[in-house]
């Protein structure tokens, strides 16, 4: 069976509380790309209010109600991991923001990779027995520490190709675009030229060495293909 994994999936749901709307859009857009399931919301009412989600993604400076007030609330009766997504980068504020239940804190600005990094990294916290293993066909990938194999024989990977790998890996079979990988690899911003894709993707083939594992569809992007996988 193809793409079995326990990393991020539709049935993680991230609520996003945030009353910037270009910064929530621009979220919201990331985590689905990145396969999670998302809520998107502007104010602390609406996040009290919203079905319970596995990870909370919480703006502090909400314009109804005190953010640290909404992570003490949604702490009292939901067992989501809380990450305090802000502008306030003091340590008093926190030291508050955890002591009243965040999991973790995220200062702004900040990369979408960062960002995906700690909600795994939450998860994992809540979640301890569940492995973080993608296997198809011949290739196992380990989203936890970051170790690649094909038919048991370890490969080396650069962050970019381990990033360009883990994204198709995230749903095997769906073709995705190249401003998709390049702004879950790179940037959720990158605006530079889509070339220094082909450089990196051409090493992944060459390291992997599975003709067909990874297809191009033409005009399109990329894909995982079904080399190797048993019939």
């Amino acid at each position: 069976m193809s793409g079995q994994a326990a990393g991020p999936s539709q049935d993680t749901r991230v609520l996003v509380v945030e009353d910037d709307r270009g910064i929530a859009e621009s979220l919201v857009r990331g985590l689905r790309q990145a396969g999670y399931t998302v809520e998107g919301v502007r104010t602390g009412r609406a996040a009290l209010a919203a079905a319970s989600p596995d990870v909370v993604l919480l703006d502090l400076g909400l314009p109804d109600i005190d953010g640290v007030e909404v992570c003490r609330m949604l702490r009292t009766r939901s067992d989501a991991a809380i990450i305090a997504v802000t502008a306030r980068g003091e340590e008093a504020d926190r030291v508050v923001a955890l002591d009243e239940g965040a999991d973790d804190y995220l200062v702004k600005p900040f990369g979408l990779a960062e960002l995906l990094a700690r909600i795994r990294a939450v998860l994992r916290r809540r979640r301890p027995a569940e492995p973080e293993l993608v296997r198809h066909g011949p290739l196992a990938l380990d989203l936890r520490t970051r170790q690649v194999s094909v038919d048991g024989r370890a490969v080396a990977l650069t962050p970019k190709e381990f990033g360009i790998l883990e994204c198709l890996a995230a749903d095997p079979g769906r073709v995705v675009s190249r401003q998709q990988i390049l702004e879950r690899a790179w940037d959720a911003h990158w605006y530079g030229p889509t070339k220094v894709l082909d450089v990196h993707m051409a090493a992944l083939r060459r390291k992997l060495g599975v003709p067909g594992l990874i297809e191009t569809v033409y005009g399109h992007g990329f894909r995982l293909g079904a080399a190797g996988e048993p019939s």
